[in-house]
């Protein structure tokens, strides 16, 4: 299991790579989706020892499930847009599933923000949300403030709840903005890794050892950092 995700991840940073200008990052791709593919059939290959099904059974399962799934494409019902298709779609996999809740199928396993994001529109597809993000945004506020309250009492169990509860609240606004939360906030993650080394550089060219500076004077070199578009002054003085 531990190979499988760590292969899908190394296929999603070559997919985020990509530069269509570039054929070597097509390479790249290509490298990770056999990586990937090689994992599949594997955990097929063994299940086929196994004597439980095959890498045929797997294919035949998702060929048969599009098919059953696009009726307007494979059959005779009629579907004008985008809506309608996603539409006869939950219907089709709800009539499959045999579902009892709105968060069956939700895989527990995947990133937190995402769990949150998506138990967040399951539910959202029954109507338990806010009409848009104006509904959502005040619950930053508010949940910020719990988190306050809670980390000044100094109690461990009420700073995780509430800390829990404003990435939740977070979360429900990307959803409303249409952000996916995991992107936003890697993205957020790679930009301060990126000025924080454009910091260390520039206290390197400075002679300033960072393990033993306060952090005034980190903060003026983030500053500075941050002013020249995240990157180390060219000619730092």
């Amino acid at each position: 299991m531990r190979y499988l995700l760590e292969e899908t991840y190394e296929l999603v940073d070559a997919l985020h790579d990509l530069d269509p200008d570039d054929p070597a990052t097509d390479e790249h791709v290509i490298e990770e989706l056999g990586d990937l593919l090689y994992q599949i059939e594997f955990h097929a290959t063994i299940a086929e020892q196994d004597g439980r099904f095959t890498m045929a059974d797997v294919a035949r399962g998702v060929h048969d499930k599009l098919v059953r799934r696009h009726p307007h494409v494979f059959g005779d019902v009629v579907a004008d847009d985008t809506t309608t298709v996603l539409r006869n779609w939950d219907v089709i996999k709800r009539e499959e599933k045999q579902r009892t809740s709105a968060f069956d199928g939700v895989a527990l396993s995947q990133p937190a923000l995402m769990y949150a994001d998506a138990v967040q529109r399951k539910a959202a597809k029954l109507g338990f949300d806010w009409p848009d993000v104006d509904g959502a945004l005040p619950k930053i506020a508010e949940e910020a403030a719990e988190l306050v309250e809670a980390a000044q009492a100094g109690e461990r169990a009420g700073i995780d709840d509430e800390l829990g509860d404003l990435l939740f609240a977070v979360v429900n606004v990307a959803r409303h903005l249409r952000v996916e939360p995991e992107s936003a906030l890697r993205a957020a993650a790679h930009k301060f890794r990126t000025r924080f080394e454009a910091v260390e550089v520039l206290a390197r060219a400075r002679g300033i050892d960072l393990h033993e500076s306060p952090l005034a004077v980190l903060d003026e070199l983030w500053d500075e950092v941050k002013s020249h578009g995240g990157a180390a002054p060219v000619d730092p003085r």
